[in-house]
This record gives structure tokens, sequence and C-alpha cells, in this order.
């Protein structure tokens, strides 16, 4: 599928959902990174990823909601993808059964850090585009 993709394709849940087979952000199998989801905290704000300093680079936030973050098995999944180097798909929620591919990026660095104005820890991964 991901090779007819254009970056910037506007997409049905149906059709992203080809790829990323979960409605959790972080889609992973057997430990390996598969895709990712975002909306970058426009709708679910528990998750406030952003564009860095460069539109090249995405500051992505780690899996769970309340409390703080683990490194559970999807954390665990995006923080192996650093040393593997290998560039999966993005989608961007922008509303109701409406996605954008924002292409192949790959996971770069993480760190666990204090979330600004909340009270608990966060993963947050560097993500690079392809």
């Amino acid at each position: 599928m991901l090779d007819y993709l254009e970056e910037g394709r506007m997409m049905t849940w149906a059709e992203v959902s080809e790829v990323h087979r979960s409605r959790n952000g972080i889609y992973h199998r057997r430990g390996r990174l598969v895709s990712l989801l975002t909306d970058f905290g426009r709708i679910n704000r528990c998750y406030p990823d952003f564009v860095g300093n460069s539109p090249e680079v995405i500051h992505y936030t780690g899996s769970g909601r309340r409390g703080d973050q683990k490194l559970d098995a999807a954390n665990e999944a995006l923080h192996s993808a650093i040393g593997l180097g290998h560039a999966v798909p993005l989608f961007n929620k922008l509303g109701v059964n409406r996605w954008e591919f924002l292409g192949m990026w790959r996971v770069a660095s993480s760190i666990y850090v204090r979330e600004e104005g909340e009270d608990r820890m966060v993963w947050k991964f560097e993500l690079r585009k392809v």
C-alpha cells in the first residue's frame, strides 16, 4: 500500500487501517515499530506532538495517558526503532474519518522528561523525515 502513497494524501480510516491496524497511536508487531498516528494534540490533548525547528522534525509523545509513562511495549518499540533506523509511515488525524499521510519517518532519539504543566513523566521521541 505504501508504494503509491503520496505525502499529503487525504485518506479514510479504512485506508489508514490497511497499514496501521490499531486505534492506538503506536502500532507495533513483535516489538518492531510499524506505523504511527498523531493529531498534534488538537483532538487528544494528552499527546501534544509538535513540529520542531524544521518541518523535517516532529517531537512525538509516547504511550500512556495518565501518570508517569512506562517503557511499555509501545514505547519500547519506539525506543528500539532508534537503533534499527527503519522508516515508518505517519498519519495525521484531521477530523472524523479524515487522515493525512505525512510521509515516512525515522525515530532519531528519545528522552524521558517531566511534562510541562503536568505532574508526570513522559517519553518524548524525536522523529526525522526520510
